[in-house]
């Protein structure tokens, strides 16, 4: 193993580190704020931002928001599944932040999310769609980073072939790709 694959290790395992103290208050009290929930945003962002989030946060890094660069997001805890989207061909695996983990981590206080994709184009999420198995902040479709023209760089993806809840007009417009924006409402 060369020393940068053990470096880029280290350093991915440090930011789940810092991201699960933060959450460790968290967890026990839903979306909370405080101290726990600050401590897990205590970086900013190195890389370009692909995601900014404001509105009813707790914990922010970047003035009243909170911004994300790719790295930041890869630190976190991620999920994975495999499932078919009316947008794609057969069965794709994704990989990404699970929205209710991300949401945990900002100390969200709202019912709604206002979830903007790069060319402005806005859905309304209700926050109660951050559950598990739900929805993630995918940011690796097959394994590879996706690209703007391949509905990336995220994209909010529900286990849509896990349940028949998430086979519904609904949940698909509420799929957003190229997101690059959140803000808790309400």
């Amino acid at each position: 193993m060369s020393l940068h694959t053990v470096m880029t290790s280290l350093k991915r395992s440090l930011a789940v580190l810092a991201v699960l103290s933060g959450l460790s208050g968290v967890l026990s009290a839903g979306f909370a704020s405080g101290p726990a929930v600050a401590t897990a945003l205590e970086a900013k962002p190195t890389g370009t931002v692909i995601l900014q989030v404001s509105g009813k946060i707790s914990a922010t890094n970047a003035g009243d928001e909170a911004h994300f660069d790719l790295d930041m997001l890869k630190g976190m805890p991620a999920a994975t599944f495999n499932t078919s989207t009316v947008w794609t061909d057969g069965e794709n695996s994704f990989t990404g932040v699970p929205l209710k983990d991300l949401l945990a981590t900002l100390g969200a206080h709202g019912r709604t999310l206002r979830a903007t994709a790069i060319n402005d184009y806005a859905v309304r999420i209700p926050v109660s769609d951050a559950v598990s198995p739900g929805p993630i902040v995918a940011y690796a479709m097959n394994g590879k980073s996706m690209s703007r023209r391949g509905k990336g760089p995220l994209w909010i993806v529900y286990p849509f072939d896990q349940h028949s809840r998430f086979q519904s007009e609904t949940i698909y417009s509420r799929s957003i790709w190229q997101l690059d924006r959140l803000e808790v409402i309400d």
